[in-house]
Order: structure tokens, then C-alpha cells, then sequence
């Protein structure tokens, strides 16, 4: 994911973190200067639903306007599929494999209600 805060936010005028800080307080979300600080200058790790709510509220767009999906970063992280080759080497059969996702008795999870 990208924070896109700092770019929709000079889209709307607002050119530095103090001033929508002082707009996020004025729709109820107080910010210390410090957490104020990392939303404007990085990715934030986490943020509350909350806050994210009021921060789309002051600066008029939804999350999918300040959270960019990278897909391409998704795919880099996936582990190489192992070739058929190296898994028949290693004494791997297909079976082991099922066995590796078969679901134990008594873990059954009950239906949703109707």
C-alpha cells in the first residue's frame, strides 16, 4: 500500500501538515504534532478506522483515495513456486501434499445462521 495523504491533501488546498491538523481538530480528531508529523511524511503502520474516517471527512474523498494498492509489491513477495523436479527429489508425493491440507475431525465450524 502507498499513504497518499500528503498529495489529496494539496489537492484540496493544503500545503502543510499544521493546517490540516488544525482542520482535523476542528472536526473533533486532535493529532499530537508528532503523529501529525508521520502521517504527513510516511506510511503510516496503522490507523484507526476512526481517524481515517475524519481525515477522508476534512479532506472530502474516500480511503481508497489515500490508500493506493500495489499489487505488483504483493507478487514480488510470493515465494518461487518449487519445480515438480526438486519436489520428486526431495521424496515428495502427492499425497503428502493432501495430507498437509486434509482437515482434522471435530473442527467443523458451524453453518451461518439463516
Amino acid at each position: 500500500m502507498r499513504w497518499n495523504l500528503r498529495l489529496h491533501a494539496a489537492q484540496q488546498g493544503i500545503w502543510k501538515s499544521t493546517e490540516l491538523r488544525r482542520r482535523l481538530l476542528e472536526a473533533g480528531l486532535e493529532i499530537s504534532a508528532g503523529k501529525m508529523s508521520a502521517l504527513w511524511t510516511g506510511t503510516p503502520t496503522t490507523i484507526r478506522l476512526d481517524d481515517l474516517d475524519v481525515i477522508c471527512t476534512v479532506l472530502d474523498c474516500t480511503p481508497a483515495d489515500l490508500l493506493i494498492c500495489e499489487p505488483e509489491k504483493v507478487a514480488a513477495r510470493k515465494p518461487a513456486a518449487e519445480a515438480p523436479a526438486s519436489r520428486a527429489a526431495s521424496g515428495e508425493t502427492a499425497a503428502d501434499r493432501t495430507a498437509a491440507v486434509t482437515p482434522r475431525p471435530g473442527r467443523r465450524r458451524s453453518a451461518p445462521p439463516a
